[in-house]
């Protein structure tokens, strides 16, 4: 998949392209959809699939303190975008000057660096200066600018849309088995690993540290059963989110112990996916009842572990 950054790293046009247009935070099982339609309308003319998004949310810039939590980090994104079959992605900054173009400048601007032959979006796409452009517009307009376009409908799950912004509700409330179930797959965070206290290591969990990104959304505090990945291999662990309590609050950050592994992991990124909520976050009273209470949390990890993840991915 070739990936650019900035429009104007775009030189060349893509033939019989078809674009998928969007954010796709957290690219959900909505989003999912859009993409593989993108895939196979590209597929169906012999074209290339695109998908065209910001590197930051358009509220950064518009209106900063209405700015949400991101669900996933722009890595992750990228590789699930791949995973779904798109050809190429392109990222470009959402900036204060973007903002002021009108919606007739952006399907100009798609013609002139694509020349699209299908647009595809989501039911509720908005673009242009004030949101003013739609799906509808995209429909009635697109003739005029060498297109056709496709408006894919909404995908609801217990007869409610499904949407980033209901997911980062349920992250917020802890429900992590309808998040999973919206995402379509594991939430996920993806982070390099920082220097920590070592104090794991000393209890015989040694844990690699991540720090929860102020503009990330993140699970409550507690443990939590995951599948740790890590430079193509899927490792079995838990995870701590929290100030750990038991040894006076620190900053929040996210912990993981990953099974049967030994190494380095210092400056690494890792790919932490949470399979299930294990217990609320608690303050122990002796370092023995915290070993006790690891040991039993492993336990528990390794048979959720081995039921959730196919015997090729161990």
């Amino acid at each position: 998949m070739e990936i650019y950054k900035r429009l104007s790293a775009v030189n060349k046009k893509f033939a019989r392209s078809v674009i998928a247009l969007g954010m796709f935070d957290g690219v959900h099982i909505g989003h999912a959809s859009i993409i593989r339609r993108a895939v196979e309308l590209a597929r169906s003319i012999g074209g290339t699939s695109m998908v065209f998004t910001f590197s930051n949310h358009p509220l950064s810039i518009l209106a900063p303190e209405n700015q949400p939590l991101m669900i996933g980090s722009r890595s992750l994104r990228r590789k699930l975008v791949e995973e779904l079959g798109i050809d190429v992605l392109i990222e470009i900054p959402f900036t204060a000057e973007l903002s002021k173009r009108s919606p007739e400048d952006f399907l100009q601007l798609l013609k002139e660096k694509f020349a699209p032959s299908i647009v595809v979006t989501g039911p509720n796409y908005t673009f242009g200066r004030f949101g003013k452009g739609n799906g509808r517009m995209l429909i009635r307009e697109g003739e005029a600018y060498g297109f056709r376009a496709e408006v894919c409908p909404a995908i609801t799950v217990d007869k409610k849309t499904v949407s980033s912004t209901r997911i980062r509700t349920l992250i917020a409330a802890g429900d992590l088995k309808s998040v999973n179930e919206l995402l379509g797959r594991p939430f996920t965070y993806v982070s390099k690993v920082v220097h920590g206290d070592r104090r794991g290591r000393r209890l015989g969990f040694p844990t690699a540290n991540l720090e929860i990104g102020e503009g990330r959304a993140m699970l409550p505090n507690g443990a939590y059963a995951v599948a740790v990945e890590l430079d193509g291999k899927i490792y079995c662990g838990i995870a701590n989110v929290g100030d750990n309590p038991t040894f006076g609050a620190v900053k929040r950050r996210l912990e993981v112990y990953i099974d049967r592994f030994n190494g380095d992991l210092y400056g690494r990124e890792l790919s932490v996916k949470f399979l299930e909520t294990l217990r609320a976050e608690q303050k122990f009273s002796t370092v023995d009842e915290l070993v006790a209470q690891l040991r039993a949390d492993l336990e528990r990890a390794r048979k959720i572990y081995a039921s959730r993840t196919s015997s090729t991915d161990r």
